[in-house]
């Protein structure tokens, strides 16, 4: 969550902070148009999907108190499928939405964490296009201020 003490807005879940700043700062969304609903429905893929399915792999394969391999199963063929959809759009523009946007900035944290982890789980999956991107996207200064914040 966020306050905007300019504003005396208060704004809560990732998706509608990232719109919420693009928007005033008038950057890495556009404003109308083709390149802003491109932009939204990617965003919209990782609140929707992505961060969540990713989220319940990680919790089934590493931090439930037992394994469960129906669950363990179910979450990596999701995130292996959901990475096969990344990979594909990212086979067709430099970052998700054409150019650098909020929808990388919501894609992004997720993407090498579990991308280790599912080469962990299957040492043949091929992900040239993310491989590139991720790299793309972390030699960005932005975006290794911003990773430098969570300590981990």
């Amino acid at each position: 969550a966020i306050f905007d003490r300019d504003t005396g807005t208060s704004v809560f879940e990732s998706g509608a902070i990232l719109v919420y700043l693009a928007e005033k700062s008038g950057k890495f969304l556009p404003a109308s148009g083709p390149g802003r609903a491109k932009v939204l429905e990617w965003l919209f893929w990782q609140t929707g999907g992505y961060g969540p399915m990713l989220g319940q792999l990680s919790h089934f394969a590493r931090a439930a108190p037992e394994p469960v391999p129906y669950a363990i199963n179910r979450f990596t063929a999701e995130a292996k499928r959901l990475m096969g959809v990344l990979d594909w759009r990212l086979g067709e523009a430099e970052y998700v939405a054409g150019d650098y946007s909020i929808a990388d900035m919501a894609i992004y944290p997720w993407t090498p964490y579990a991308l280790t982890g599912l080469k962990q789980i299957d040492p043949a999956l091929q992900t040239p296009n993310i491989d590139r991107w991720v790299a793309a996207v972390a030699a960005r200064p932005g975006v290794q201020a911003g990773m430098a914040v969570p300590k981990i």
